[in-house]
């Protein structure tokens, strides 16, 4: 027994017919999944893989379970990324944000099924735990044109026959996001829709031991990334012909090298264009002697979302005092709050007793303290005291959550901006900092 589990865990193309993920050793998966360069890394660092194989069922349960407490019949889900939690299985991923042609039904009984692209269906036969796989869920304009009304009413009487079956004098059916036409022909078979997002945000919120150790792995992926991209930056910054597109195109071609998917916004800027904050990059020459900034938000190995923030001072020189003194009141920030991170600590206890930012640099402070990740940025969101919402987020943190704490310090009319933000496990007793990426030296006064 003892035997049979190491070597299935062992990183080696070489032996066994699985990976030690669980997933097949011809190097011709059908999901997406890490490359041979990101094992040997990981291997490396003395990283234990996940089994996806549990992982998967972990997850299926976890959103069974969600609809059962909430006498559901079952959840249709159209988000590409609810799609991907509950199957695993990804196609296409950024044209089905804005084609959604992709839809899963998960019944209160544990049965699942697909509908996916008519060409394909093969992308989500690797997972049995999907128990069918069909096509016509495809209810928007471009490809139905005037008729996308008769498309919407025979998929929902595929889904009205489907929870007839599986869950029978049951009509409450949550929906996370779906096509208006879609909604109407729900409506019409007499479904009670329920917003499915509560659902899925509250049941992707806690991660299992597999999706811990995937998360492990996507981050080490994902620093030894920004590792290149700074070595990059400061081989090339100091010539004088380096764009801030340079810079970030490292990034998106060390993710794809290791099995990443994709980087959800273009968070990079260099000396006054990271002021105000939220420039994505662009083809400004960098300059030495200047601040670059930078926010992850990647979607890495596994499809999960390391979403980590630094900045960096490079050239010869060094950087002013203010800049310093902004630098350490960023880390004072994350790491106050951080120390506050426990299970049973409420999001509003959170909001109440963070860190206060100097008066200087509240008018262009981040958007939230703290939110939640995943194969996202997902729920909660932690706000700061002047952006609260009575009632918005009374939840408490429990073991097994996973968050993001964010600072932005700059001021109004500044010439640079200092973006911080570290990955957190919520532990049984306390929290982890998983976000190993040094601090900017200079920027620290070092």
């Amino acid at each position: 027994m003892n035997t049979h589990y190491r070597d299935t865990r062992k990183i080696d193309p070489s032996r066994g017919a699985t990976l030690g993920d669980g997933t097949p050793n011809d190097a011709d998966r059908i999901e997406i999944g890490p490359t041979q360069l990101a094992f040997r890394e990981w291997e490396a660092a003395g990283l234990e893989l996940p089994n996806l194989a549990n992982m998967r069922q972990f997850r299926l349960d976890r959103l069974v379970a969600q609809i059962n407490q909430r006498d559901l019949a079952g959840i249709l889900l159209f988000d590409p990324l609810n799609i991907r939690y509950a199957t695993d299985s990804t196609n296409m991923q950024l044209w089905n944000t804005h084609n959604p042609f992709r839809c899963v039904l998960v019944c209160a009984d544990g049965y699942m099924i697909i509908w996916d692209y008519k060409n394909s269906p093969f992308l989500s036969t690797f997972n049995p735990l999907v128990r069918e796989q069909r096509s016509g869920a495809d209810l928007f304009y471009f490809d139905r044109g005037d008729k996308i009304d008769v498309a919407a009413d025979v998929f929902s009487n595929e889904v009205r026959t489907l929870l007839a079956e599986h869950v029978p004098r049951n009509k409450r059916l949550a929906v996370d996001k779906i096509m208006l036409h879609g909604l109407r022909a729900l409506e019409a078979q007499g479904f009670d829709v329920h917003p499915g997002e509560e659902v899925t945000e509250h049941t992707r919120a806690i991660k299992g031991p597999d999706e811990l150790l995937a998360m492990r792995c996507a981050n080490h992926a994902c620093e030894t990334a920004v590792r290149k991209m700074e070595d990059y930056a400061r081989e090339h910054v100091p010539n004088g012909n380096t764009s801030e597109d340079d810079i970030w195109a490292v990034l998106h071609a060390e993710n794809i090298k290791r099995g990443g998917e994709w980087i959800e916004t273009r968070l990079l800027a260099s000396g006054p264009r990271s002021n105000p904050w939220f420039q994505e990059c662009g083809p400004r020459i960098t300059q030495p002697n200047e601040i670059i900034s930078f926010d992850t938000d990647l979607v890495g190995a596994y499809g999960i979302c390391i979403d980590i923030s630094r900045s960096w001072w490079i050239g010869d020189q060094k950087p002013r005092p203010d800049m310093v003194y902004a630098m350490r009141h960023a880390v004072e920030h994350i790491q106050t709050n951080m120390e506050m991170l426990k299970p049973g600590v409420t999001i509003p206890e959170l909001t109440a007793n963070c860190h206060k930012l100097d008066n200087k640099y509240m008018a262009q402070k981040y958007g939230c303290l703290m939110h939640g990740v995943g194969l996202c940025d997902e729920w909660p969101l932690v706000a700061y005291p002047d952006k609260a919402v009575a009632g918005a987020f009374d939840y408490e943190l429990k073991p097994g959550m996973t968050l993001c704490v964010e600072a932005l310090v700059g001021e109004v009319g500044g010439d640079f901006s200092i973006k911080l933000e570290d990955q957190v496990i919520i532990t049984e007793d306390g929290y982890e900092n998983l976000t190993t990426y040094p601090l900017d030296g200079a920027l620290m006064g070092h």
